[in-house]
């Protein structure tokens, strides 16, 4: 048995020894080889199976590099996958946790010369929500399996027909309304006629009405039995022709008094004024349940008005909202440059866009509603908006303060 063989002492010594992780520095992706200390990886560069390894990479380097790269990142994400699929975790654990295995794909064979730099990468191309912390950077999987994509789908659907339910009920309660008020106005319009036909014409004059149904004359004295032996009364009312006429004006329904129309008029505007006052009522209700002290969501344009940011060139700049952080801190990604930065909702500003441009109302009565920008008056500091799709698509709301509305881009 020679001196180099496997099952020889030193053979033996020399696996124990390369059991464990070594420095990466002395590692050669080309050749699959993991050195041990400085020599002996000076010693495989001058190899000649090195020398031809090398060669071989010169002719195409762009090639290999893309490769190694490739093969480093899809490893890394299935390990994410199958470890941390829906947990928020340091990216070291997670690297630690990758090179365990002695057979992955290193580091130095890639275009990402360090940690720092790879978990940018992934937070850029929306593989990862990527966040700075003091302790680190942290990483947490954007899941794009297709099983997600159609619970999202799902949970999205439940919310439209939600969002179609209240819609449904508050239709429902503007019937109602809607109904109350017209059959107050038939109410109103039965005492009016009943009204006119009791009406006396003089004050202190008897109100008469006929039981039978002719008229009898004053000069026929009826009494006692009728033909067919019941009895009639003994003093019938008795009527001049000047008040017939007027009994039976009053009877028409085809006369419309002065008084009338006024009453008409009066019940009108004041089933119109109830109306009114009940959507108010549902408005101020709206606006207490939807008032909140935090406003920031995904896709606002904000600006930084933080002075301890100043030094570093981003105070007054714009920014989009990425992510909310326990509803009242954001994670802002600039316009200038792409940095993400962490800031409190005190230190941001809303955006006013341009006439026309789209905008999110961010608190009161119609929180959370897409609408379009109609007008700006700038000496109350307000707006004029129309709401877009939703519940509410199409209601104009002519005055809302700068702080209830913010520049909106639902692409982000």
């Amino acid at each position: 048995m020679g001196k180099n063989e496997f099952l020889t002492p030193k053979a033996i010594a020399n696996r124990i020894k390369a059991k464990g992780l070594q420095k990466l520095r002395w590692y050669c992706q080309m050749c699959q080889k993991q050195c041990r200390d400085e020599n002996g990886f000076k010693c495989h560069c001058m190899s000649e199976s090195h020398q031809r390894q090398m060669q071989v990479f010169g002719q195409n380097p762009d090639r290999f590099m893309d490769g190694y790269s490739e093969e480093f990142e899809s490893s890394f994400m299935e390990h994410m996958k199958r470890s941390h699929r829906f947990s928020r975790v340091a990216a070291t654990v997670v690297y630690n946790e990758y090179i365990a295995d002695r057979h992955h794909i290193h580091m130095n064979s890639t275009k990402w010369l360090t940690l720092t730099e790879f978990v940018k990468y992934l937070g850029r191309t929306g593989q990862c929500k990527v966040d700075e912390t003091p302790k680190g950077w942290f990483v947490s999987l954007i899941d794009k399996e297709p099983e997600t994509l159609l619970k999202e789908r799902l949970k999205s659907k439940r919310e439209r027909a939600d969002v179609a339910d209240e819609e449904r009920h508050e239709r429902m309660i503007a019937d109602q309304i809607e109904k109350a008020a017209k059959t107050a106005k038939v109410e109103q319009l039965v005492v009016e006629s009943d009204k006119d036909v009791l009406q006396r014409e003089h004050y202190g004059e008897k109100v008469a009405f006929a039981l039978g149904s002719s008229i009898v004359k004053p000069n026929s004295d009826q009494s006692g039995v009728n033909g067919h032996g019941s009895h009639r009364l003994s003093r019938p009312p008795v009527f001049d022709e000047d008040e017939e006429d007027k009994l039976k004006k009053s009877r028409d329904p085809r006369d419309k008094s002065t008084g009338g129309e006024k009453d008409k008029g009066k019940t009108n505007k004041d089933s119109g004024s109830a109306l009114a006052q009940l959507m108010k009522e549902q408005e101020a209700s709206k606006e207490r349940m939807n008032r909140k002290d935090y406003w920031l969501c995904e896709g606002l344009i904000v600006k930084v008005m933080s002075q301890a940011l100043m030094e570093k060139g981003y105070y007054k700049q714009k920014g989009v909202v990425i992510r909310v952080i326990g509803k009242y801190v954001g994670e802002i990604r600039m316009l200038d440059g792409g940095d993400v930065l962490k800031v409190d909702q005190e230190e941001l500003e809303t955006v006013i866009p341009q006439i026309g441009g789209l905008v999110r109302i961010v608190n009161g009565a119609y929180r959370g509603s897409n609408a379009r920008l109609l007008a700006i008056d700038t000496t109350q500091f307000s707006a004029k908006v129309q709401i877009e799709k939703g519940m509410y698509d199409g209601r104009l709301i002519p005055i809302i303060d700068y702080e209830d509305i913010c520049k909106f881009n639902p692409k982000e």
